[in-house]
């Protein structure tokens, strides 16, 4: 069997900013939303229902911080700082609760002294045990990517099958190829590449 034809099919591609649609998408080439997720995140991209500078609570230096997600809802903020703690000095941490009952949401944002640590944790805690979960680790795409929709806004990225939205374009579930030529990314072998494209240059 040719290898090149496998290269295609196997190719992975990392969305640059974020559209409802195109992320509800395996290969970003849907052009109307297929579930009442998308369609939920869609009214409130076109409305501009959502604006990422508005939450209070998201402070610090976004390139310093990294989204931690797939958290066990008896993680504390201690156990979470203690591991976190392995692959720099930590700044701010803050484990997101519910507003009403304060348990744990299962997310966290980290932020780090510096942007070294937080690359060093990007590349080493990812999928890691915490409290017996599987932890995935993400930039902080909420402050550092256009357009974009949380998931309890029918937006996100990646997501379990048993939920029945998956998104996709992001770092757990890549668009795969074919892709529209309007789309473009970076191979996962480069993930520096993947950063810079996802968050453009730093504004000094």
């Amino acid at each position: 069997m040719s290898g090149g034809g496998n290269n295609v099919v196997n190719k992975v591609f990392y969305a640059t900013s974020y559209h409802p649609i195109q992320a509800g998408s395996i290969d970003g080439t849907d052009v109307a939303p297929h579930d009442n997720g998308v369609r939920r995140a869609l009214l409130c991209y076109n409305a501009g229902l959502y604006d990422p500078s508005g939450d209070s609570k998201a402070v610090g230096d976004p390139y310093c911080t990294l989204f931690v997600g797939r958290l066990s809802h008896y993680t504390t903020e201690d156990t979470l700082r203690e591991v976190m703690m392995k692959y720099g000095r930590i700044k701010n941490l803050r484990l997101v609760r519910h507003i009403v009952t304060g348990s744990s949401r299962g997310y966290a944002f980290v932020e780090f002294e510096s942007e070294k640590d937080m690359l060093r944790a990007y590349e080493d805690a990812h999928h890691s045990l915490i409290d017996g979960r599987e932890i995935i680790v993400d930039y902080n795409r909420q402050q550092l990517m256009p357009g974009w929709i949380p998931r309890r806004l029918g937006g996100g990225l990646g997501g379990r099958k048993e939920s029945g939205q998956l998104r996709f374009g992001g770092r757990e579930r890549p668009f795969r190829a074919p892709l529209s030529h309007h789309l473009r990314g970076e191979k996962e072998v480069c993930r520096m590449i993947e950063r810079k494209d996802i968050i453009g240059k730093r504004v000094l």
